[in-house]
């Protein structure tokens, strides 16, 4: 792991299963990644209603999580009042790995590597959202046209 962890947020990553712990570290890495990549500032994180939470300034947060109730998926966690997974799911909704639920998450199985193009993607769509929520599918190409 090369960037710190608050103790909150560490303490919740430590109660998750192996697996789900495993897929939630890699989506973690991820986002913090794509914020160096595209120079998108300090990343804030933090436990937002009990989840790790990840935002930066012209962005909307991401909160990532497992649930019992799905134990079989990681959760990914998007801003509801906002077209990200709307978007996504016209973009990326015939991707059998993948699970969209209402206008809120993206649900990914545990048991599979995560589509990691994707969600990229989706990471850094939510991560500039500020920037580019006034354009055609926030500025995505869709890979049916492509």
């Amino acid at each position: 792991m090369r960037h710190p962890m608050a103790q909150d947020v560490k303490e919740r990553f430590e109660h998750y299963p192996s697996a789900a712990q495993q897929a939630l570290l890699q989506l973690r890495e991820m986002i913090f990644e794509l914020c160096k990549q595209h120079q998108l500032g300090a990343v804030e994180e933090s436990l937002k209603w009990g989840e790790p939470s990840f935002s930066v300034k012209h962005g909307s947060p991401v909160r990532i999580d497992w649930k019992p109730k799905h134990p079989e998926h990681c959760c990914v966690f998007f801003n509801c009042k906002t077209r990200l997974v709307d978007t996504f799911r016209e973009l990326f909704g015939t991707d059998t790995h993948t699970l969209f639920q209402g206008n809120r998450a993206i649900l990914l199985s545990i048991e599979q590597p995560l589509p990691e193009a994707m969600l990229k993607q989706c990471l850094l769509m939510a991560l500039t959202y500020h920037s580019i929520k006034h354009l055609p599918l926030l500025g995505a190409r869709s890979p049916l046209l492509q």
